[in-house]
């Protein structure tokens, strides 16, 4: 028998509680392949605060703590500045990290703080029942806009990785997507050139990462897929807005 599918050391060998066709479970992968190819496992700290990534604790094998919502930069920096020989990580999803932790997000990276952000951007609140996020595209619909967002009442998505690249202190923003094959390989080199920014304490990163959401944006795995590309990434461009030179 061939074996198609192996745990990485980083993570918990348990059944996901995610939605099917979440693709969650891919970003907790490679987030936790990179710290185990750069031997951090050992000595990581994660951060995840109200939203699908509460349960991260279940799945990652490194030592997490949980947040209020939006409040994990606040967490993470106290973490960081309290024990500075560790790799310190948030997990944040757009509903939380845009929204209530907006100002949490901007400061953190205003202050140059040298922890790593993933932030996995669905476009819509998920664990809390599919409501409209800072992130919600044109037209598309939730339970709190049930015609499809509308501009003159909600203003534009919010584009979170051009913003924060506007900001000195972060140091490294990169939009990545896990739509298909090569944007999780590519996904994997920008979290991986994330960690090794923090490192060599250069100053804040962030990867945000366009995920699915098939549950709550209505859809099958396999059309969420294809929402994303179609919808998300003409919107939010991937690619990368800030690298120092050291991890180009």
């Amino acid at each position: 028998m061939q074996t198609v599918f192996e745990y990485t050391r980083g993570m918990l060998p348990v059944n996901t509680t995610y939605c099917p066709g979440c693709t969650h479970g891919i970003a907790h992968r490679l987030v936790m392949e990179v710290l185990d190819e750069e031997n951090l496992l050992g000595d990581t700290i994660g951060v995840a605060p109200i939203g699908c990534s509460i349960l991260s604790h279940n799945y990652m094998n490194v030592d997490m703590c949980e947040s209020a919502h939006g409040r994990a930069p606040a967490v993470a920096t106290g973490i960081r500045r309290a024990m500075p020989d560790k790799t310190v990580f948030t997990y944040q999803g757009d509903g939380d990290l845009a929204s209530i932790g907006a100002g949490e997000i901007v400061h953190a990276a205003h202050r140059g703080e040298t922890f790593t952000t993933i932030f996995i951007n669905n476009a819509i609140y998920g664990m809390t029942g599919g409501q409209m996020a800072p992130t919600t595209l044109i037209g598309q619909k939730a339970t709190t806009a049930v015609e499809g967002r509308k501009k003159e009442l909600a203003g534009m998505p919010l584009r979170i990785s051009e913003m924060l690249a506007t900001i000195d202190g972060a140091v490294f923003v990169e939009r990545v997507a896990l739509n298909s094959p090569a944007n999780v390989r590519k996904a994997k080199k920008a979290i991986k050139k994330a960690f090794q920014v923090q490192q060599m304490r250069l100053g804040f990163s962030i990867v945000e990462v366009l995920s699915t959401c098939p549950t709550n944006w209505g859809l099958t795995p396999v059309e969420a897929l294809d929402w994303l590309k179609d919808n998300m990434i003409p919107y939010y461009p991937l690619g990368n807005f800030k690298c120092p030179e050291e991890v180009k």
